[in-house]
Parts: structure tokens; C-alpha cells; sequence
């Protein structure tokens, strides 16, 4: 990256507010959000856990244990879609390129869409998977099983929104993505409680709620997004959607970002599958703790969010000193805020 003229020829421009010097403000100003909606999905998954905690028998929340360490690895380990299209985003609205910031989102939702699809044809060897990696006792099988029957009908609507939220990070709309979140996780919260507690449906209740929030999550997003971009203007181009070089740019970032968050994900596996073979007493009490680790995991990947936009930014106005202040800011933050939590 140098100090010249962006890719479209366009003369050199700072990405907003870099002239101010205020970076930790910037970085507080999209972490703040990302952090809050981060926190949102731990604590959803707080509320499953104690929703199954009101059933008679533990089975139930080892029940929900495996089953969502199998979608932890299956969405996390698609959250290159989030990730990815942030920082691709960022670029082109730090360039001013209206035509690839349609096109930023475009290759990201159709992939999403295509894999979605693909992971509910393979439903059954995913469940297959989970009982054979997974030991557990029978109660505890046979409710992951059901689990993830109903649960891996919201897999194109998932990814759909970790699209929609990179995209809406990436072109600086924190605040969106903190309500849309809010919404996701509210819905779920309230269906939790109505089909488990009020309804009497049991596991089938926790995942029924996750598929409609998903879908509900997907349609207001899509929908944001739209007028967003009916605002902004630009044109779709099929050409530059399809591009061979932004498409292996795309995946070679998305091969690197996935590795990270299957090693990630292999940890909170490794301390399911040891409970598990312990017993369902152990592998409900150590569901448990992962809430809290999660809560901690999801605040500090706030400023790697943070970093996304705004190093992106800089990169695509080819502002090599904006990038390196935002790349030491949001690392010192995060960094200090880690050494907190640890002592």
C-alpha cells in the first residue's frame, strides 16, 4: 500500500476523521456497538441455557449443548462471511466506489445462500457427525439429534445475516448492527420462553425459536440494507460481481479467517466432548461456564470489528498512516482490556 491515487484513479482522500488524530474515540465509536451486540448472542445463549435448566432432567441442556457446538462449528466456522465482507466493504467505501460497494455485498450473500442450501441437503451426515464425535448418553443424543433437525433450517438465513452485518459494519453503520441484533436476540429470548415455558415444547422449542428469529433477523436486514443502497446509488453490475480477481481475493481471505475460528471453536469442542464422556451432570455444568468464556470472547472480537472498518477504510483511500494508527490503536485497547478480564 503506498500514499498514491486509489484503484479507480480517483485522487488520494482520508477516510473520515482521520485528519483529527482521535483514534481511540474512532475505535470506541464502532467497538462500543459491536461489543454490545456481540454480548447479545452469548446471552442468548444464556437464556437457552436456562430455559432447559427449568426442565426436570439435565438431558435437556446437554441436549442443546451438543447440538449448538455443532452449529458453533458449522456458522463460526462460516464467519469469514462477516469478517471478510467487513473488511472488503470498508475499502470500497473508503475509495468511494459505489458500484463495488454493491458488488462487496453481492459475492458474500450469494455464497451464504449457496452454503446454506448445501448444509441442510447434508443434514443427515451432520447429525451422523455429532453422535459419533460427541459421546453422550442416549437422552442427551437423541435431544441433539432433534436439535439440529429443526435447527439446520435456519442456516441460509444465518449466514445471510453474518453477510448483512459485515456489510453494515463495514460501510460504518455500528448502530444498525447493534439493533438488528437486539432484534434477532429478542425475538429468540421471546419465543424461548413462549414455546418452552408457555407451550410446553421442550428442545424443539429452543430450536424452532432460533430458525423464526433467524428468518425475521434476515428479512429486516435485507431490507435495511436495500435502502441503504437505494440511497447511496451506484449500479449492479454482474460483470464485476462475478470478477475472477475479487473472487479468489474473497476466498483466499475467507481460507485464512476460517482456519482461526475452527481453532477457536476446537477449544469450546474439546471441554464439550470431555463433559460429555464425564457424564450429563458435568456436560450441563461446563455448558454452563462456556457462557461465561463466550461473554468474554465476544467482547474483545469487538475491536477486531472496530480494526476491520477502519483499517479498511484507510486502505482503500490508500492512506498508509491512517492504517497503521488504527491497526496500534484498536491492538493497545484490546490488549489492555484482555490483561483486565484475565487479572
Amino acid at each position: 500500500m503506498t500514499e498514491g491515487p486509489s484503484p479507480s484513479g480517483a485522487a488520494r482522500r482520508p477516510p473520515p476523521g482521520a485528519e483529527t488524530g482521535q483514534w481511540n474515540a474512532r475505535i470506541w465509536a464502532l467497538a462500543g456497538p459491536i461489543i454490545l451486540s456481540n454480548l447479545a448472542t452469548p446471552l442468548l445463549g444464556a437464556v437457552d441455557t436456562a430455559v432447559m435448566g427449568a426442565l426436570p432432567s439435565p438431558d435437556f441442556i446437554g441436549g442443546v449443548a451438543v447440538g449448538a457446538i455443532i452449529f458453533d462449528f458449522l456458522f463460526w466456522g462460516f464467519g469469514f462471511l462477516r469478517m471478510a465482507t467487513t473488511g472488503f466493504t470498508a475499502q470500497a467505501h473508503g475509495a468511494g466506489e459505489r458500484d463495488e460497494l454493491r458488488a462487496a455485498f453481492a459475492r458474500p450473500l450469494l455464497l451464504a445462500l449457496a452454503i446454506g442450501a448445501l448444509l441442510i441437503l447434508l443434514q443427515a451426515p451432520i447429525g451422523g457427525a455429532a453422535q459419533h464425535f460427541v459421546p453422550a448418553s442416549e437422552a442427551v443424543t437423541a435431544n441433539a439429534a432433534l436439535y439440529i433437525q429443526i435447527r439446520i433450517w435456519a442456516a441460509p438465513a444465518a449466514l445471510t445475516n453474518y453477510a448483512i452485518v459485515g456489510w453494515l459494519l463495514g460501510t460504518r453503520r455500528a448502530k444498525a448492527v447493534l439493533a438488528l441484533q437486539i432484534l434477532l436476540n429478542g425475538v429468540n429470548i421471546v419465543l424461548d420462553l413462549v414455546f418452552v415455558l408457555g407451550l410446553g415444547w421442550g428442545i424443539e422449542g429452543v430450536a424452532a425459536a432460533s430458525v423464526i428469529a433467524e428468518l425475521v433477523a434476515a428479512a429486516v436486514g435485507l431490507t435495511l440494507v436495500g435502502r441503504i443502497l437505494a440511497g447511496t446509488g451506484g449500479a449492479w453490475s454482474r460483470a464485476r460481481i462475478f470478477r475472477r480477481q475479487s473472487l479468489v481475493a474473497l476466498l483466499r481471505v475467507n481460507l485464512d479467517i476460517m482456519l482461526r475460528s475452527l481453532c477457536l471453536t476446537a477449544a469450546f469442542y474439546y471441554l464439550t466432548i470431555r463433559g460429555a464422556a464425564l457424564g450429563d451432570v458435568t456436560l450441563a455444568a461446563n455448558n454452563v461456564l462456556l457462557r461465561y468464556l463466550e461473554f468474554v470472547a465476544a467482547g474483545l472480537d469487538g475491536f477486531a470489528h472496530a480494526v476491520s472498518v477502519l483499517a479498511g477504510g484507510a486502505y482503500g483511500a490508500r492512506h498508509l498512516r491512517a492504517f497503521r494508527q488504527a491497526v496500534v490503536a484498536a491492538t493497545l485497547w484490546a490488549a489492555g482490556l484482555a490483561l483486565c478480564i484475565g487479572a
